[in-house]
């Protein structure tokens, strides 16, 4: 099943406590390609300007990264520059520079039109309406948002919901966008304008599936070194959207384990700064940390 992947290529410069680093690959759409292609080939679009490093474009390729929808314009690549506390739970935006994604206006080469398996990243919803008007026929869509578009953007987002499949929400977004503070009731209000499930990113405390067969809940991964959030919620949705593409399966039991492959390429997301963790490890150990779930949450029943 053909993979799709349309969200923002960008060059971060991040600050924690634990260490920096200036101009690395960011972007949903990096993060995102990253965690999938250990699953599937993805076909990306994105923007990027004059300054993008071409070595990391052949470096994506070699990595089934298809780039080939990838617009290059003249002038600066989007860069974010931001500072996280001491937990990694809160961040301050330092400084941000659209550069070439201000005009960003997707447009889906022909061999992009197939894909089966389609992921929005978090981009203007009225850009990623004209994504879906360019996809023939996908068989699941899946789809980000932010504070900003639920906020500035809300009759659009409204529109949006009615032609996706999933939305991936942190449980703040999913709050401010139902304006329920109970997450499971926000899911329900979600539900009820489209999606048919909803997936609520809850940071170090995992993830959860909500849909008609009810609540599916994936813990975080135990780490001992977290060195940079960033980008971890674009590498989970790579992780469940890849195993899908993978499988060619979308029954509520492939669902589960796509969500726990999810968890892990989010986890090794976080273990450095950018997608360094991506480039050093291989499918054996992307799979090893997937099974290890299984041990995280099994217990015996017999007592009960």
């Amino acid at each position: 099943m053909k993979l799709l992947v349309v969200g923002s290529i960008a060059l971060d410069s991040v600050e924690t406590p634990f260490g920096s680093t200036s101009d690395a690959l960011g972007g949903s759409a990096i993060f995102f390609g990253y965690a999938a292609a250990f699953f599937h080939p993805v076909q990306v679009v994105g923007v990027i300007g004059d300054d993008f490093p071409k070595e990391e474009l052949d470096r994506m390729a070699a990595r089934g990264i298809d780039m080939t929808g990838v617009e290059h314009a003249a002038g600066e690549s989007f860069r974010w520059k931001g500072k996280y506390s001491y937990d990694l739970q809160n961040r301050e935006t330092l400084d941000t520079r659209l550069g070439v994604f201000a005009d960003f206006d997707p447009k889906l080469p022909d061999a992009y039109r197939q894909a089966k398996l389609v992921f929005l990243g978090n981009i203007d919803p009225r850009l990623q309406l004209r994504v879906l008007d360019q996809v023939d026929k996908p068989d699941f869509v899946a789809c980000d948002t932010m504070n900003y578009w639920i906020e500035g953007q809300p009759d659009t987002l409204m529109q949006l919901l009615k032609r996706i499949d999933v939305l991936m929400v942190n449980d703040a977004e999913a709050r401010q966008l139902s304006g329920d503070w109970n997450i499971y009731r926000a899911a329900r209000w979600i539900r009820e304008r489209g999606p048919k499930m909803v997936i609520i990113k809850q940071g170090e405390y995992g993830a959860v599936l909500i849909d008609d067969s009810g609540i599916f809940y994936v813990p975080a991964f135990p780490l001992e070194d977290v060195y940079d959030p960033t980008g971890a919620g674009d590498a989970f949705a790579g992780g469940f959207m890849g195993h899908l593409a993978r499988t060619g399966d979308l029954s509520q039991a492939n669902l589960r384990r796509a969500m726990v492959f999810g968890s892990t390429t989010g986890s090794f997301c976080v273990e450095r700064f950018s997608v360094q963790r991506f480039q050093e490890v291989g499918v054996a150990e992307i799979t090893a940390r997937a099974r290890s779930f299984g041990d995280l949450v099994h217990f015996d029943t017999d007592g009960f």
